[in-house]
């Protein structure tokens, strides 16, 4: 490990997650793109077949029934990254990601709960005219960290 990542963890969840499907997708993404650890709030993970790699039993996994709860277990030092199609997040190709951070993405029909937009340090969103997959939109932005020079 280089001294460059030396000091870096990152860790990416659902809020009120819709489809267990979609959770087994983005937990075999992180594990496979590095992430140090899931999580859920809201609804729970259930174990499922897109889990291929069984991801949920080789990475720590979270889960909190409320936001608040959530966020008062943040990490030390780690930001909250939001993950949201809104006029006031910063574009994904130009965001520098943080060192130490938690990514947090919203179930399809509703995204983020307001109370997680305005908590969140940043707010990031992808060329996009639509929600995506939330499966499919962590996995963007996980591919987007891995090719990103992070923030000090």
């Amino acid at each position: 490990m280089s001294d460059n990542f030396k000091n870096e963890f990152f860790g990416i969840g659902i809020q009120n997650g819709k489809t267990p499907e979609n959770l087994g997708v983005l937990w075999r993404t992180a594990q496979n793109l590095g992430a140090s650890f899931i999580f859920t709030i809201g609804n729970r993970y259930a174990k499922q077949a897109s889990d291929t790699h069984d991801a949920v039993k080789a990475m720590p996994y979270f889960h909190y029934d409320t936001f608040d709860d959530f966020f008062s277990n943040l990490p030390k030092g780690a930001r909250l990254v939001g993950v949201e199609l809104t006029d006031s997040a910063e574009a994904l190709e130009t965001f520098h990601h943080p060192r130490r951070c938690v990514y947090l993405l919203g179930a399809e029909d509703h995204g983020l709960s307001k109370q997680a937009i305005e908590k969140s340090h940043f707010l990031v969103k992808f060329k996009s005219e639509l929600s995506l997959n939330v499966a499919v939109a962590g996995s963007i932005v996980l591919y987007d960290r891995g090719i990103d020079k992070p923030r000090s």
